[in-house]
């Protein structure tokens, strides 16, 4: 009876969308999905699906799943059926609607606003997909698998969770009662390709001669802060300026979710706890830091200072341990200096307002600000050394910039890069590590 009345639903929804197409949009489709879904469920032996391997369960749920279709003669296309068959093994196995996108290369965030609405990241844009889910339950199931592959939980006495995915994207999810409508999920994707200096160069993110310049600084251990928004591509730019490296270096990575791809061998990658329900365990950024400097690091890379942490990273590289690198969220340089000033505050209550500047003019050489602009690409907006101390302010100093113009009829940001004619005072300790700079690099520009 069950089958007839699947047969029945499925003709009945199609003659709707004979000439027009669509079944596959449609509720009725979905309600397919749905029985079919919970057929195979309850068929499933659970202590059986537990000591089988993934691709082999994988393979007899495929097998089973096409039999059921066929024996049930469901009038679908083979597009059709093929979309039937994968989207119940992703709710099954995998993540369900989320399974297309994460397989997605071109998708860089996946935003989901409640069961249906889905947004996506490509290419610097915001895009709506067509992605729902069946209901809330349906999107809490997915969350519940997602927090339980990695040990945590979220609950109504815990309706926040931050967790790294297995493929190392990073999750973070909020639910209700806390959000209003339906549970919200944002998923930060990384590359499994790491991009290469070269590729921001043919990106236009950085061209060549800021590049060359940003290679001395870090082959010469200068200590190098990346600043900017959420999403303007500080992590990649960080990864990018790590491979600068030489080889031979040991370097620790200090991050609350792991995101680095070092390309170096000597690498020990640290990454933050939090509290367990007891409010107990948690190993934060700070405790990180310090225990690092224990660890006899020649370079020590911060993923994102914003708290504590600062002071404890400011001494490590006014003590020895030079050719530092972070990122900070800030809207320019100068805002990045504040922040630190706050952040220290923090750190060090009891610490003068002038020490807090002199510590921070002695440690910090090159502050990177990273923007994403309107037409979704990112690219850097200035170089600044940071000079010393005049009086009660941290001097700086604008080597290259970007100067925006105006956008275009299709929507694209026009400007250049520049060179403020400025020679920067750390040319003199690249020179002295056999890095020469040609002077030529301190008077172009190049429009883009």
């Amino acid at each position: 009876m069950g089958g007839t009345r699947l047969i029945d639903r499925v003709r009945g929804a199609q003659s709707k969308f004979r000439g027009g197409g669509g079944f596959a949009d449609s509720e009725e489709f979905e309600q397919v999905k749905k029985e079919l879904h919970t057929e195979v469920i309850e068929s499933l032996d659970f202590e059986q699906v537990n000591t089988t391997d993934r691709d082999e369960l994988s393979g007899k749920l495929r097998k089973t799943l096409i039999e059921r279709v066929e024996t049930r003669q469901l009038p679908l296309n083979r597009m059709e059926r093929e979309r039937l068959v994968e989207e119940i093994l992703d709710n099954i196995l995998g993540l369900g609607p989320l399974e297309p996108l994460l397989r997605d290369p071109e998708v860089s965030d996946i935003m989901v606003n409640g069961p249906k609405t889905v947004f996506v990241e490509r290419k610097g844009k915001l895009v709506k997909t067509s992605v729902t889910f069946t209901d809330n339950k349906h999107l809490m199931q997915i969350i519940e698998r997602i927090v339980a592959a990695v040990g945590r939980r979220v609950d109504e006495t815990t309706p926040m969770v931050d967790a790294r995915m297995a493929d190392g994207s990073r999750f973070n999810a909020i639910i209700q009662p806390l959000a209003l409508d339906g549970a919200a999920v944002s998923i930060r994707r990384f590359g499994t390709v790491p991009i290469h200096a070269e590729d921001l160069i043919a990106l236009g993110s950085c061209p060549r001669p800021i590049m060359e310049v940003l290679r001395g600084a870090v082959r010469c251990k200068l200590n190098c802060i990346i600043s900017g928004g959420t999403g303007s591509g500080k992590t990649t730019l960080l990864n990018v300026l790590s491979s600068f490296i030489p080889e031979g270096e040991r370097i620790i990575t200090i991050e609350d979710s792991a995101e680095l791809q070092l390309q170096q061998t000597h690498v020990v990658r640290l990454e933050t706890r939090p509290a367990n329900l007891e409010g107990k365990g948690e190993v934060n950024q700070r405790d990180l830091v310090k225990n690092c400097l224990r660890m006899r690091p020649d370079r020590i890379i911060l993923g994102e200072i914003r708290g504590g942490e600062a002071i404890d990273m400011l001494t490590a590289m006014n003590t020895g341990h030079d050719g530092s690198l972070a990122t900070v969220h800030a809207n320019n340089s100068r805002d990045a200096l504040s922040r630190f000033e706050t952040m220290v505050g923090i750190g060090m209550p009891n610490m003068g307002d002038k020490a807090i500047k002199e510590t921070i003019a002695r440690a910090l050489d090159v502050i990177i600000q990273q923007s994403r602009l309107p037409d979704g690409t990112r690219r850097i907006l200035s170089l600044t050394e940071v000079t010393g101390m005049e009086g009660p302010v941290i001097t700086t100093q604008d080597i290259f910039v970007f100067e925006r113009r105006t956008i275009d009829e299709h929507g694209r940001v026009r400007g250049a890069f520049k060179a403020t004619g400025i020679r920067p005072k750390f040319a003199t300790k690249l020179a002295s590590n056999g890095i020469r700079l040609s002077s030529e690099l301190f008077r172009f520009e190049m429009e883009v």
